[in-house]
């Protein structure tokens, strides 16, 4: 597996990462165990060494899942959390990135995890009652202490990214971007370059949908987030077909699956952008991984940035009131 750099500071890992998050929350019922470690050391075997969770996740769950799972390799691979949320009788209540709050999920977090530092250490959520300067003042703190190493931000806006590197170098800003999620090219990619921070890109497949085996047949299971998301209603998922025949198209000239062809569309980018996809499945695991091998002409690119712009990607990936305070 190849390796990327995120930040200026040299933070160094594969080009793909594992999102680890629907082995334990947000796809319908948890994942067993024991299958899900294996999946997760597949990882390692295959060249993974960048694996994101946050406490949320279960909650806790998958923190835990990951502190087991990654022991024995610590040393070697690079672990990306999250703070910003109350926790309430195990489910989120609201943002809370206050520095006693940044504080404890630290030190649980580094519990769970069983490391002696956090990695990559992310603001889940920006959370307007507490100035940025002072959560980013915080986690410059942590890394003094020797409890964090780098510092992140995760669907922050332009105005925040920049106010919280003034105060803390900001290594990683994770958000959503894939083939049908492209809202952050007009500004937030500008900006990032411009300061040398690197894109974390989450659900670099749709949630699954520009692998293509999902139609407007397909039924979630019950506390799949799919179920309330506008994207996947069974209109939706109709009319986005079209952004799937140009996937298809490109995965047959490649004699490769379109979930490759959507990774390796977000790898060609920007050297600086690590896409996250997430699964449960090791066929699926090494299916993704093979998208490292798969390069673009510039011509193919552009063909692909041509094709694309003529569809148009219908339904919002959040319900609104969801669209800031999420932690999916």
């Amino acid at each position: 597996m190849k390796k990327r750099t995120l930040g200026k500071n040299g933070l160094e890992v594969s080009a793909l990462g594992l999102g680890c998050m629907g082995m334990s929350f947000g796809f319908g019922p948890p994942g067993e165990k024991s299958e899900m470690i294996k999946v997760i050391r597949a990882a390692v075997d295959q060249g993974i060494t960048f694996f994101d969770t946050a406490e949320v996740y279960g909650p806790y769950a998958n923190e835990l899942l990951l502190g087991e799972a990654l022991e024995p390799f610590k040393h070697d691979i690079i672990i990306a959390t999250k703070f910003g949320f109350n926790l309430v009788d195990g489910k989120m209540a609201g943002l809370n990135s206050r520095p006693e709050n940044i504080r404890r999920v630290a030190e649980e977090s580094l519990k769970r995890l069983r490391i002696e530092a956090i990695d990559l250490f992310y603001q889940h959520r920006v959370d307007p009652t507490v100035p940025i300067e002072e959560v980013a003042g915080t986690v410059k703190d942590l890394i003094q202490e020797g409890k964090v190493r780098y510092f992140g931000l995760s669907e922050a806006g332009v105005n925040t990214i920049r106010k919280a590197h003034a105060v803390q170098c900001v290594t990683a800003l994770q958000s959503e971007y894939s083939l049908w999620t492209r809202q952050h090219e007009e500004e937030i990619i500008p900006t990032i370059e411009e300061l040398g921070i690197g894109l974390v890109a989450y659900s670099p497949l749709g949630k699954g949908f520009l692998t293509g085996k999902i139609d407007e047949k397909t039924a979630f299971v019950e506390d799949d987030i799919r179920n309330i998301l506008p994207r996947y209603t069974e209109e939706a998922r109709i009319a986005n077909q079209a952004l799937l025949g140009i996937i298809e198209r490109f995965s047959k000239e490649k004699n490769a699956t379109n979930a490759q062809i959507a990774l390796a569309w977000v790898l060609a980018k920007k050297p600086w952008i690590v896409p996250i996809p997430g699964t449960t499945n090791l066929h699926r695991l090494t299916e993704n991984n093979g998208a490292a091998s798969i390069e673009f002409s510039a011509e193919e690119l552009q063909e692909i940035e041509r094709a694309s712009a003529l569809v148009e990607v219908v339904g919002a990936r959040y319900p609104e009131a969801m669209e800031k305070s999420t932690g999916l």
